[in-house]
């Protein structure tokens, strides 16, 4: 049977993962009475929660006597470690674009890794049914988008359509009749090349690792295109990497492909389709499986590099063991490595006394993403605010620094430059009308500068702007930005909460926790309305007297306490700081809890 690999590539939220979806079920992969979740390739909890794709899925279907295999792929960029090496083993991409929003930053990001593979997309206009749609301005921004990213004139020349996701239909015309997806499979078969490797089916096998996965009962899983040859189940293979040379040799135990939303096994492997193989020990993505007789690896993507860094530790609060099960560093540290293993864009490594670890990764979603995996499997942790990586260029500093679009109503644009350009050291590059009573602003900010800024963006614009970011360049040190401007209140007593205490702080500053609650000395109760920390006492009750007086038993009303989000919490804090993260409770403390301690390191770093 012949066969095509293509991906799903597009922006976040723009329809990829409901058009696989669609896909799958036209394509007589589901049964009639089959009951299938929405957004069935989105299979971890957090990618249901957030609605975002964050592992690639790889999945099949069959359509005219030809199976194509589709991988759909993360939209945002703190997960572009998976795309790039997804689209080196593909042979034709279907980009999607939001008809009312048009191409947006992580468009531009996967695009650019397209078209530089010599890729040919399909161009395919989605929610094209939507009030505020409008297809003719998308299509025009996408085609300035191919000519600035330096597309060849075959890559300009690519085939459009207009399409609903949600609703099954893809059409060659905007005034198409709407029915089904035929046409997106027809055009695929027509426009996308059968695999190159198909010819070389007669060579030795090979095949570059894509993606690293685990399974129970198999062990590791290294799933990529075949590049030459034939695997059988129980040849022998070796593992080349592209700076050590032959790593192990194994037995492949066991080939599996994928079929609708299965992997089945299979008895053997042909050159040209993307499969997982089981048996190795060691290897892992960017390696090379081969015959015995190859010795050279096959050329792997470069990943690009981490731009920040936040400290995993024990969690050493009094509260600590409470929750979560798991809490010792080797314990965490194992799971950091198993981590590492099968996420190549986050890299671990140990600290000095061996109590915490440094992560490096690619941006505040992916760590958000990891410190939430890890606290819902038992963990406790204590985790630091995350740090710009910087590197040396030629003896000079430099610092990431990322491409910011930022959609927003008109009246609040004045507010957001001011923050962007003015405090954050960023550097506008674009301003322009973005449909009715819209701006879009593009700007280049120090990641620095967008530690925290997300939370602050939401406020500004009444939680109506839409901020996108994608790493851009190395820049030289932009200078100091300036941190939080208030201080903080700090327990001074360890115990439960007190109403009436916390009720007579509330002239003092805005509260994080309520009644009742667990409370130790040096943990963050609130945020100080002036730019000091202030110890005080959450526990102090209220003196009792004989004297019965007007207004004595009036029950305490408190204000609503603010709740943070995880990567809220992480980003508020300070660098004398830490989150307590536990299964169950998001804490802020003090990194040293005495007040005499936080005094001496407050002189040392002076």
């Amino acid at each position: 049977m012949d066969f095509r690999n293509i991906a799903i590539i597009a922006h976040v939220d723009h329809g990829k993962t409901t058009l696989v979806d669609e896909l799958l079920k036209q394509s007589g992969v589901f049964r009639e009475n089959q009951a299938v979740s929405e957004r069935a390739m989105d299979s971890n909890d957090l990618e249901r929660e957030r609605g975002i794709t964050i592992l690639a899925k790889a999945t099949s279907v069959e359509w005219a006597n030809h199976r194509l295999n589709i991988v759909d792929t993360p939209g945002h960029a703190d997960f572009g470690g998976e795309v790039e090496r997804i689209l080196s083993m593909v042979d034709g991409v279907i980009l999607l674009v939001d008809a009312a929003e048009g191409p947006m930053p992580q468009t531009k990001f996967v695009t650019s890794k397209a078209l530089a593979l010599g890729l040919r997309p399909i161009v395919v206009l989605n929610k094209v049914d939507k009030s505020d749609a409008e297809p003719d301005r998308a299509l025009d921004e996408c085609f300035d988008l191919f000519a600035s990213l330096g597309a060849t004139d075959e890559q300009l020349d690519f085939p459009i359509m207009y399409a609903s996701g949600r609703n099954g239909w893809a059409d060659m015309e905007l005034n198409g009749p709407r029915k089904n997806l035929d046409a997106m499979f027809d055009l695929v078969l027509s426009h996308v090349n059968e695999p190159a490797q198909v010819q070389r089916m007669a060579e030795p096998f090979s095949m570059l690792a894509t993606t690293l996965g685990a399974d129970p009962f198999l062990g590791r899983l290294l799933t990529g295109r075949v590049e030459s040859g034939v695997l059988k189940v129980g040849d022998t293979l070796k593992a080349l990497s592209q700076e050590s040379g032959k790593i192990e040799q194994f037995r492949a135990t066991k080939i599996l492909a994928f079929r609708g939303l299965e992997r089945t096994p299979i008895d053997e492997a042909q050159a040209g389709d993307i499969v997982s193989v089981a048996g190795m020990k060691t290897a892992t993505v960017a390696d090379t499986l081969c015959a015995m007789e190859i010795d050279e690896a096959i050329k792997a993507q470069p990943i690009d590099p981490p731009t920040i860094t936040v400290t995993f530790g024990i969690n050493d609060s009094p509260l600590a063991g409470k929750d979560g099960k798991k809490v010792q560093s080797r314990v965490i540290r194992d799971r950091l490595m198993k981590e590492a293993e099968t996420n190549v864009a986050i890299q671990i490594s140990d600290t000095p006394g061996g109590e915490a670890f440094e992560v490096a990764g690619r941006g505040e979603l992916q760590m958000g993403v990891l410190i939430e995996n890890m606290r819902r499997e038992g963990f406790e942790l204590s985790i630091s605010r995350p740090q710009v990586l910087f590197q040396n260029i030629d003896g000079v500093r430099h610092e990431p620094v990322e491409e910011v679009t930022i959609d927003v109503d008109d009246e609040y644009s004045g507010t957001v430059i001011e923050k962007l350009t003015g405090v954050r050291k960023g550097m506008m590059t674009e301003m322009k009308p973005a449909g009715a009573g819209k701006t879009r602003i593009i700007a280049h900010v120090p990641s620095r500068g967008l530690i925290g800024y997300h939370g602050e963006f939401l406020t500004d614009t009444r939680g109506t702007g839409v901020l996108n970011r994608v790493f851009h360049s190395w820049e030289s040190h932009k200078g100091a930005i300036p941190g939080r401007r208030a201080g903080v209140l700090i327990s001074m007593e360890n115990g439960e909460s007190v109403a009436f205490a916390l009720w007579n702080l509330e002239d003092r500053g805005r509260m994080f926790i309520g009644a009742q609650t667990p409370l130790y000395q040096g943990m963050i109760i609130g945020e100080h309305s002036r730019e000091n920390d202030l110890e005080v006492n959450p526990l102090k009750g209220k003196k009792l007297t004989n004297v019965r007086a007007s207004g004595t038993d009036e029950a305490v009303r408190l204000t609503t306490p603010i709740t943070m989000s995880l990567e809220e919490a992480i980003a508020y804090i300070d660098v004398d700081e830490l989150v307590e993260v536990t299964p169950n409770s998001i804490r802020l403390r003090k990194r040293h809890l005495d007040p005499h301690e936080r005094k001496r390191a407050a002189k040392a770093a002076q």
